[in-house]
């Protein structure tokens, strides 16, 4: 090849180069608006609960094992670290997309004469006066050969280069998710835990509420022995127990069902789970959102939607290139030697070095769609990007009108709670002592204060809860 030619040919594929850096298009974040994400929240206080390490936000010392025995078992979180395995091997197979592929093929071929190429030789030797081959004398012959084959394509359109970042968004995808469903975790174990303790809160109210109605019952028996009650007051009052006691099995199985789920999430057979008491939990006081700009950052299933599309993005571009030629180039090379491996690389050596240039001429149909494919699954992305962050807005705005409507709640059901404890007990005195009361009336101030102590319990476990839930909505639980 003269220097002509050469020049031209590096003249092609520095305009080819140059024409590339308007194939693919470079990556720029989205500007989503995160303005009025929290409703009803206007602060410029960066400070957020989502930056309190877990084992700070949760002082249960068994609750923090609970957490820990799930961050190393959870079968959830187990398949999201395989799925960053999986998105690391292709990260490392775009990366070595870059460099040549190598073959090697080693051959032996054993060759002989057939009998009509041995008549044929033997007809021109008679001719020639020469003497005939007989058929024992035919030659055989052995071949030997090395061979080896490389190929390089050049990441002219910058395809090669765009596969590898899309393979790369893919693999901060799945760590991301990973860190979502860590995230999720810690607040499902921490939900249970306080689900079991209020539940546990519940059973023990009841069955004290029980205990009281039986000593009430032998009460009334022993008013109506007095003439102050009648049979039909006795009977209520036995009623009145059994509709507490009646509620007990639910109780147990709502504990029941919440240990098993509990122990679903730790991985391992549904048992009995470990815990201390509802009255005894400190919650966080301070509940400091931070920016709402500051879920870009801290939520995982946020980060997990942009790194989708960051994929699709660098997915499109990769569609792109298909329009464009390939410029590939090959070599062959090897050694080839007859009858003997004696001095097998002294034998003949041939090689070759062929460069092409492909380019699609019947493929542009094919091309086109494999484009609005990619195009539409990149909308697709973006759009889902979008609804993770006012689905994350949406959260943390229901989470702190959860706390607070619990912390309301609870004020006024103190002053409730203390109002039917004095009725139970007035009601039950001018039962005994005057007329101007019913059995009745003591019915209806009894079971008015067991529903408001369950509430109360209710109460509590909302509060809890609207907390661990603004946590894990603000993107805490992963440091």
């Amino acid at each position: 090849m003269n220097t002509k030619h050469i020049n031209l040919g590096l003249t092609l594929l520095l305009g080819a180069l140059l024409a590339s850096c308007s194939v693919t298009k470079p990556y720029e974040q989205p500007g989503l608006t995160t303005n009025k994400l929290y409703r009803g929240q206007q602060t410029t206080d960066s400070s957020t609960l989502a930056s309190l390490p877990w084992r700070q936000m949760f002082s249960d010392t068994i609750l923090q094992r609970l957490i820990e025995r799930g961050l190393s078992n959870n079968l959830d979180l187990k398949i999201a670290v395989a799925r960053m395995q999986a998105a690391e091997a292709n990260v490392l197979q775009s990366k070595l997309a870059f460099y040549p592929t190598l073959s090697t093929n080693a051959g032996f071929t054993l060759s002989k004469s057939s009998s009509a190429q041995l008549r044929a030789l033997n007809i021109r030797n008679a001719e020639s006066g020469s003497s005939t081959v007989s058929t024992t004398s035919i030659p055989t012959i052995k071949q030997y050969s090395l061979t080896a084959s490389t190929s390089w394509e050049a990441d002219v359109w910058g395809k090669l280069r765009s596969t590898k970042r899309a393979y790369v968004a893919a693999y901060l995808q799945s760590e991301a998710y990973r860190r979502a469903v860590q995230t999720q975790l810690i607040a499902n174990i921490a939900n249970g835990y306080y689900a079991l303790l209020a539940y546990d809160k519940q059973l023990k109210i009841t069955l004290e509420t029980v205990d009281n109605r039986k000593t009430d019952v032998e009460t009334m028996k022993a008013l109506k022995e007095g003439a102050i009650v009648t049979g039909a007051d006795v009977v209520q009052s036995e009623a009145n127990r059994y509709a507490a006691e009646v509620t007990l099995p639910d109780i147990r199985q709502n504990i029941r069902q919440t240990e098993n789920t509990l122990s679903l999430l730790l991985a391992m057979p549904p048992d009995s789970i470990p815990r201390t008491q509802l009255d005894i939990q400190q919650s966080v006081t301070s509940l400091q959102t931070g920016l709402p700009a500051q879920l870009l950052s801290n939520r995982p299933d946020v980060q997990e939607a942009e790194y989708g599309f960051r994929n699709a993005f660098e997915l499109t571009n990769v569609a792109r290139t298909y329009f464009y030629p390939a410029l590939t180039i090959t070599g062959t090379g090897g050694f080839a030697t007859a009858n003997t491996l004696t001095g097998f690389f002294a034998g003949t050596f041939y090689g070759s070095l062929i460069s092409g240039l492909t380019q699609p001429i019947f493929n542009q149909g094919i091309n086109r769609q494999r484009l609005n494919r990619a195009q539409a699954a990149q909308a697709e992305a973006f759009y889902t990007y979008q609804a993770t962050l006012l689905t994350a807005g949406q959260e943390v705005s229901n989470a702190l009108f959860s706390y607070q409507m619990a912390v309301d709640k609870m004020a006024t059901r103190q002053q409730q709670l203390a109002a039917l404890e004095k009725a139970v007990s007035y009601t039950k005195e001018l039962l005994k002592y005057t007329a101007n009361t019913n059995y009745t009336d003591v019915l209806t101030a009894e079971q008015n204060l067991l529903a408001t102590q369950l509430n109360g319990v209710n109460d509590r476990l909302q509060q809890l809860q609207a907390t661990v839930t603004l946590y894990r909505a603000l993107g805490g639980g992963w440091r």
